[in-house]
């Protein structure tokens, strides 16, 4: 599982969802911030290619939260029937 400071590169999958500083080439680009979601690819920069990510704060993705999560068919059904 990922630590907040823990750096990682492009092609590398997102161990945590959550807020993620990117650092460029210092001529290309400032750092900034993104969200990135569990188990995608940290993208390659077009320009640079030398990005880097920074967990900055992990948070759930709300589609896996427990009080959002697609409730199954069934469930969905019987709310519907009530």
């Amino acid at each position: 599982m990922a630590a907040l400071g823990d750096l990682f590169k492009s092609g590398d999958r997102v161990q945590h969802s959550g807020i993620y500083r990117v650092f460029h080439n210092p001529e290309h680009a400032d750092p900034h911030e993104v969200t990135c979601l569990y188990g995608k690819r940290l993208p390659q920069c077009q320009r640079c290619q030398q990005a880097r990510f920074m967990l900055v704060r992990g948070a759930e993705n709300i589609e896996t939260e427990a009080h959002f999560k697609a409730e199954p068919l069934a469930f969905q059904l019987k709310l519907m029937r009530a």
